[in-house]
């Protein structure tokens, strides 16, 4: 996956978080995000890594997303891996 397929991906997540009223609240207060974030940051690749970011943490989010967008459960982690911070880190 390319950057660009990935941030197109990332809005998705994050129009679909915003759908999500107590899951976009919880996004908010632990990403420390305000409302006008979610609006000017929309074209930021690091922004949109950190929906990815968040989404990806519950096996449940991708699923409902992933459900609702038809993609396939695995692209949430494809387009954060594209996007700045989501390099696979080798420890060894």
């Amino acid at each position: 996956m390319n950057s660009a397929a990935a941030e197109v991906l990332a809005i998705k997540a994050l129009a679909w978080l915003a759908t999500q009223d107590e899951l976009l609240g919880i996004f908010m207060g632990s990403s420390g995000a305000s409302p006008d974030d979610l609006r000017t940051k929309m074209g930021d690749p690091e922004f949109l890594g950190a929906v990815l970011d968040f989404i990806t943490m519950d096996d449940a989010w991708v699923v409902q997303f992933c459900n609702k967008a038809g993609l396939a459960y695995d692209m949430p982690l494809r387009a954060r891996q594209a996007l700045p911070g989501g390099e696979q880190v080798h420890w060894t």
